[in-house]
């Protein structure tokens, strides 16, 4: 048996160098998820359709199924476990304060994808994170605690003291 040569390629990963060797027909989702180990990335429909491989590429929002590894090279790719630094992303935080997550498949892909749109905007109406997450899907939620969770996280970036309306986490009393 004749195995198919890899191909090498050097890119930043979560902010680090990394050189990672794959067959060279292996998309970017791929290459995270079984080359490198990072799982946090999901395979989802992997026609591009539902979202849920989002990463950043070059800061981004990027669907993995679609991108060839090879692509990547000299590039800056980023993951959902290089989001949180010493401790979790205000992303993150406000996804769990709100009960965003629900089951949590498609999470990583909507946080990364709300990252994207929080460092070109700091303060996006409600519009632009509805056009911002429009790709990525979620079987469980309705969308609006996501929607919810990334205003909070906003005003908690730029340094506002921001909670949860007791609606959000309650209902309407």
């Amino acid at each position: 048996m004749v195995l198919a040569p890899k191909s090498r390629i050097a890119l930043r990963l979560n902010a680090e160098p990394c050189d990672v060797a794959f067959a060279p027909h292996k998309t970017l989702l791929e290459v995270l998820r079984e080359d490198l180990n990072l799982t946090g990335t999901k395979h989802g429909c992997e026609l591009g359709e539902c979202g849920t491989c989002t990463v950043l590429l070059d800061g981004r929002p990027v669907l993995s199924c679609l991108v060839l590894g090879l692509a990547c090279d000299g590039h800056a790719v980023d993951t959902i476990e290089g989001l949180a630094g010493a401790g979790l992303h205000p992303l993150q935080t406000a996804f769990a304060d709100l009960g965003a997550a629900q089951c949590g498949y498609c999470t990583p892909a909507f946080l990364l994808a709300a990252h994207a749109l929080l460092a070109a905007n700091p303060k996006p109406s409600r519009d632009d994170i509805k056009q911002a997450l429009a790709g990525n899907l979620c079987r469980c939620t309705g969308y609006i605690k996501i929607y919810e969770a990334v205003e909070l996280a906003a005003a908690r970036l730029r340094g506002e003291r921001a909670e949860p309306a007791p609606e959000t986490l309650y209902g309407r009393r």
